[in-house]
């Protein structure tokens, strides 16, 4: 008999513990979790660098003017070719960025909300099923 009112108690005092780590520092956590996710995502696509040298050519790929006209124009279009490249791909790059950023604000955000009735969805979505 004394076991089981300990088993018991040992339970009760689980459940306890697990709802205070719940809507205290596990609430905090997850909120932490999702801004450490969405600034590495700003970092891991480099986005002020990518900002900063968006009209840059590709792969710094430059071809130096020649001497004559027809080499002087024909540099100033592979180099516009080249940036043309460069803002393309920077840009793709940029909004690539921006959506998984937005996700993860979206995703992360909602699920921070709702974590309070987390605990709780477990077992009505159970109940509900009986019903």
């Amino acid at each position: 008999m004394l076991f089981r009112a300990s088993k018991c108690y040992n339970t009760l005092m689980l459940v306890v513990a697990f709802l205070q780590w719940w809507y205290g520092p596990g609430w905090r956590d997850a909120s932490n979790r999702l801004v450490a996710k969405i600034h590495e995502t700003y970092l891991n696509f480099s986005m002020p660098i990518l900002l900063r040298t968006m009209f840059s050519p590709w792969r710094r790929i430059i071809t130096p003017p020649g001497g004559s006209l027809d080499a002087k124009m024909r540099a100033a279009l592979d180099n516009t070719i080249s940036r043309l490249v460069g803002f393309t791909v920077r840009l793709v790059a940029l909004i690539a960025a921006c959506v998984l950023i937005a996700l993860y604000a979206l995703i992360g955000g909602l699920i921070v909300l709702l974590w309070p009735i987390l605990p709780i969805l477990g077992p009505a979505l159970v109940v509900g099923g009986l019903l």
